[in-house]
């Protein structure tokens, strides 16, 4: 039988590698055209009015003037706040005013660059303390909230606890900003064929551009088209952005009905588009005479930007990881997706949780400091175990194996050995985080709103179709679900096929994100191949498919969210280890070790690529990856001044697993594609404190940042400044 661990390469290597793979911007069709996006250039303010150049021949321009009856100027999300086009007001630098469409790109950016737009500008809030402090007014609401999150579990009073500890730590940590910078940029090509709205996208979840850009002209999902192309990278950030980019698009091909390309250019996709949120997280820590926690309260605010997009979502999920891989006597945490007057955050690999679990990992680490007791140490008094309660009030289903894992970065690393020798101050640092991440759409997310369905297909000539939603962009599940296909029926991998999604071919089985697409599509197409084969000298041809169903006994109340946050979670430890040249401020990464509780592992190879390239991008959002907002406008907005690390900033990782099979994923295999995010940034950031002897609350760092650090640095016995 085929072993899903088989060493047979990628479905797509060959297609890659030799440059065969057509994305959206190699698409030619007769009679195509062009179309550019005009923006606003303000942050917040009135549009008085818009004048265009005349426009050639065969030139032509939309806004949500030219919105026909029975359609709206909304893109449906989580809600539907988020508008197609700016119509008479600007919540943020970059705002779709409308869509300009023409046979020549060169002279639409001409014609661009002509358009007078004239506003009455208001004052902006463009940061989260801007936003509470209601600068310029509320932008939503009466307090800007876009939404809000409250969460407490354990005994006692929080209140009557906090007023009986002896000693209060109070802590702010912040991280900033933080661009997807996948190597291809957004865009899509629209047409119209067979009396429908056809899209060519490099995109996630192509379902959702269905529903969400359907209402701008009156149609249903049923009336649209959505066919992936390869996708060059993603990590969340073309999972609802697409849809800002399809809804001027259907409307300019409501009226054309031509074959129409957007492509964003570095610039434009750097400056408008989509970035993780920034988080502000505050602690209040009652600690006994001995330095244990007995409870912890925290605040939890994200800069959403002017529209929720999938805020709703990535503030639950953040506050559902505020207490990370452990267990405490208490724990209340309140969170808020402020509005801003900047370019709506949305999707990014970790969803929340990295920004909660950065901050966790280093007030922690910090009480520890302040009492002389190693953080590995400290943390390891409070591990969740199997049968404890979360934060939500459900209960850990499965072993936990991070004492594992801690002990397999420590003993790899030289951890407490490097610690002693390394001291603060130093120009060596050693740091350490731990971290986890639930898999699939909190509580019954998949039940109630997902409700996943996929197919598999016996084909005449012995070949077996899978059909589902989930796109592939480089993370591997093509290669992944075909493994499943093979293991389960008994037959060559290179006899399962997988296509790129056509929404008018494959059924939903929800959005590729959320660690969820090998836990539960994967599991949905093993579970569909299972019958196939039951049935296979039944005829030639036979299509079986699967629908999920919710396990029985982990309830959850979404009112409330209250019960079972997740069924099965990824659990992650991880070490970095730093060398600062005091002189220049340059930062040097000379190790990284990690372990990684990710279930069965469907496919190594590709599994060892993602905990690589997670850790690394983890350790850019710490490091180097600064993008300033300054008013409502990002300065960087190139890979030139947007920095990254490359292969040369980054030594050989060395990986380690202790895999708990998770018991409802297709052959034990959880979810892992955020989990691996999550802590390395906390570790970088606890190495480069103790190199330069310097507390640090906030990412990114740098190299003037730590500059910065290193002026106002003290050696300090026990301890950093």
């Amino acid at each position: 039988m085929t072993d899903v661990k088989d060493d047979k390469a990628r479905k797509d290597a060959v297609s890659k590698a030799s440059g065969k793979e057509v994305y959206a911007a190699d698409l030619v069709f007769d009679g195509m055209i062009y179309a550019c996006l005009v923006r606003t250039s303000v942050p917040r303010g009135i549009i008085k009015s818009i004048k265009l150049p005349d426009l050639p021949e065969g030139y032509h321009y939309f806004d949500d003037r030219d919105i026909p009856d029975g359609g709206k100027n909304e893109l449906w999300m989580i809600q539907k706040d988020w508008k197609c086009f700016a119509a008479g007001a600007s919540g943020y630098i970059g705002e779709t005013i409308g869509i300009l469409c023409g046979p020549d790109r060169t002279v639409l950016y001409q014609l661009r660059n002509g358009i007078e737009v004239e506003y009455e500008e208001q004052i902006p809030a463009a940061s989260i303390e801007e936003s509470i402090a209601l600068k310029g007014g509320p932008i939503i609401g009466e307090d800007n909230h876009h939404c809000k999150v409250e969460l407490e579990s354990g005994e006692g009073d929080i209140e009557e606890i906090m007023e009986g500890a002896h000693k209060i730590v109070e802590e702010e940590l912040k991280t900033g900003f933080q661009e997807h910078m996948h190597l291809e940029t957004n865009g899509m090509v629209a047409n119209y064929e067979d009396g429908k709205f056809v899209f060519y996208a490099s995109c996630q979840c192509p379902f959702y551009i269905r529903k969400s850009v359907a209402g701008v002209v009156g149609i249903t999902p049923e009336d649209i088209i959505v066919r992936q192309m390869s996708t060059g990278g993603a990590f969340g950030g073309k999972e609802h952005f697409p849809d800002v980019i399809a809804g001027p698009l259907i409307l300019a091909e409501y009226y054309l009905k031509k074959p129409i390309k957007l492509i964003f250019n570095r610039e434009e996709d750097t400056r408008f588009s989509v970035k993780r949120h920034p988080s502000l997280v505050k602690f209040k820590t009652a600690l006994d005479r001995k330095g244990n926690i007995l409870a912890m309260d925290s605040t939890v605010y994200y800069n959403a930007g002017r529209y929720l997009a999938s805020s709703y979502i990535v503030i639950q999920r953040g506050c559902m990881h505020i207490e990370g891989v452990y267990r405490f006597p208490h724990a209340r945490v309140r969170g808020f997706s402020m509005a801003t007057n900047t370019f709506p955050s949305c999707a990014f690999r970790g969803f929340g949780a990295p920004q909660t679990i950065f901050a966790l990992e280093t007030h922690l680490t910090h009480i520890a400091e302040s009492i002389g007791v190693d953080p590995v140490d400290y943390k390891k008094r409070y591990l969740i175990k199997q049968g404890d309660t979360t934060i939500t009030n459900g209960k850990i289903v499965e072993k936990v194996r991070v004492p594992e894992l801690i002990e397999n970065v420590c003993k790899a690393s030289g951890y407490y050995e490097k610690s002693r020798k390394y001291g603060f101050g130093s120009g060596k640092g050693i740091g350490f985080s731990l971290y986890n991440h639930g898999g699939a759409f909190t509580g019954n997310g998949e039940s109630a709103i997902i409700k996943a369905v996929v197919k598999v297909r016996k084909q005449k000539d012995g070949t077996v179709l899978v059909k589902a939603g989930q796109t592939e962009m480089g993370q591997g599940f093509s290669s992944a679900v075909c493994r499943i296909a093979a293991k389960t029926l008994g037959i060559p991998y290179d006899k399962v096929i997988y296509n790129y999604p056509d929404t008018n071919l494959v059924p939903d089985s929800g959005p590729t994100a959320a660690s969820r697409s090998t836990m539960v599509p994967g599991n949905l197409v093993m579970k569909a191949c299972q019958e196939l084969k039951s049935r296979w000298n039944e005829a030639d041809e036979i299509e079986c498919e699967a629908h999920y169903e919710h396990p029985e006994g982990y309830p959850w109340n979404q009112e409330t969210f209250q019960g079972y946050a997740y069924l099965g979670y990824g659990w992650g430890a991880c070490v970095v280890e730093v060398e600062v040249d005091a002189r220049t401020a340059e930062t040097k990464v000379k190790g990284v070790w990690s372990a990684h509780d990710v279930g069965n592992c469907i496919d190594p190879l590709i599994v060892h690529g993602q905990v690589n390239g997670g850790i690394a991008q983890g350790i850019g959002w710490a490091s180097t990856e600064l993008l300033e907002n300054n008013g409502g406008y990002f300065k960087q907005h190139s890979m030139s001044d947007y920095i990254i690390p490359t292969s040369m900033d980054l030594p050989s990782q060395e990986v380690y697993y202790a895999n708990e099979p998770y018991q409802w994923g297709p052959y034990g295999a959880k979810g892992m594609g955020e989990l691996v995010f999550n802590g390395s940034g906390a570790a970088y950031v606890d190495a480069l404190s103790r190199a330069i002897n310097r507390k640090i609350t906030s990412i990114p760092n740098p190299t003037e940042t730590v500059m910065g650090h290193i002026l106002h640095s003290e050696k300090l016995t026990g301890g950093r400044k």
